[in-house]
């Protein structure tokens, strides 16, 4: 069975973005090596995202980063077929619970928060690492959004990368 991953980069009052989407402010920050992106990258074999965070990415890079790995994309809009994605426009916690009975590693939930406030709803969520960057934004889009359920979570692990930490909890059954 697979599981759903939230591996988020947030500031410490829990803001992902700017109010306009920016993430520049990250940039700014002292980190150690990729900050354990590569070692988390080695344990997904799935990547899942929304529309919104899809077109980011081609702004961030000249070319799709995730090219070995199977990806979907949630949108809600027609779109032209792409040889990295498969784009899925149908109801996501059905998708999430059927893509989760299937072998495999993980499955990452990249960036949107309106995904993953939809999974989190959904109770399809498994484990949450958040890396924290020391900066305070004071306003932009949160990670989590408004009247999610309680979630009680385990602390698996804490790791340090530089002037950043990252937190990683399992949901507690």
């Amino acid at each position: 069975m697979l599981a759903a991953v939230c591996f988020p980069v947030g500031d410490l009052d829990g803001y992902i973005a700017r109010e306009n989407g920016a993430i520049d402010w990250l940039y700014e920050v002292e980190g150690e090596g990729d900050n354990g992106y590569s070692d988390f990258y080695e344990t997904i074999d799935t990547v899942l995202m929304g529309n919104k965070t899809y077109e980011h990415t081609f702004e961030l890079a000249d070319q799709f980063p995730y090219p070995d790995k199977k990806c979907y994309v949630f949108t809600r809009s027609e779109r032209e077929p792409s040889p990295y994605v498969t784009f899925i426009s149908g109801d996501i916690p059905e998708f999430i619970e059927n893509l989760k009975d299937r072998e495999g590693s993980k499955i990452w939930i990249v960036g949107g928060a309106e995904i993953l406030d939809v999974l989190l709803k959904g109770d399809l969520v498994d484990e949450y690492i958040i890396t924290i960057v020391p900066t305070i934004l004071g306003k932009g889009i949160p990670l989590f959004k408004n009247d999610n359920p309680e979630k009680k979570l385990l602390l698996a692990m804490t790791k340090r990368y530089g002037q950043m930490i990252q937190l990683h909890y399992t949901v507690k059954s």
